[in-house]
């Protein structure tokens, strides 16, 4: 099982929001900045985060970004499920495979990939962020 890097950004941005001191924001090129990663990409991903209720956007002075509800409250299956664009797998009518009518791959592929989601559906953001401490240390995200 694969994720998307589109994924693996929004993942990034919410454990880098949940590191973050309680009530202080950052902006979204402060995020992309500290993982080295493309800014650009990072807006659409939050900006989808935003929509989904995850993150919270505020504009102007003194504005930015911050966890829209706590982070035990953000279940890591839900928001992958919510992010991932294609879940099936792989794409059986690309280009054109002869077995489509007869094969039982994607079927197979469909119980692994709900299985996956299930047991990361076990997981909240909170848990992925219990070492903040290491992980702060790491990207430098600045103390409160």
């Amino acid at each position: 099982m694969k994720l998307t890097t589109y994924t693996d950004f929004g993942l990034r941005a919410l454990m880098y929001l949940a590191s973050m001191p309680y009530g202080q924001r950052t902006s979204v090129g402060e995020i992309a900045s500290h993982y080295d990663i493309s800014r650009n990409h990072m807006v659409k991903v939050v900006a989808q985060l935003v929509g989904l209720g995850y993150i919270h956007a505020v504009r102007g002075k003194g504005g930015g970004i911050e966890l829209g509800k706590p982070a035990s409250d953000i279940n890591i299956g839900q928001v992958i499920r919510a992010l991932e664009s294609n879940l099936n797998g792989i794409d059986c009518h690309s280009p054109g495979c002869k077995l489509i009518k007869v094969c039982k791959l994607q079927a197979a592929l469909k119980v692994g990939m709900e299985a996956f989601l299930t047991a990361m559906e076990d997981y909240t953001l909170a848990d992925l962020v219990s070492n903040r401490g290491e992980i702060i240390a790491i990207l430098g995200i600045p103390a409160e």
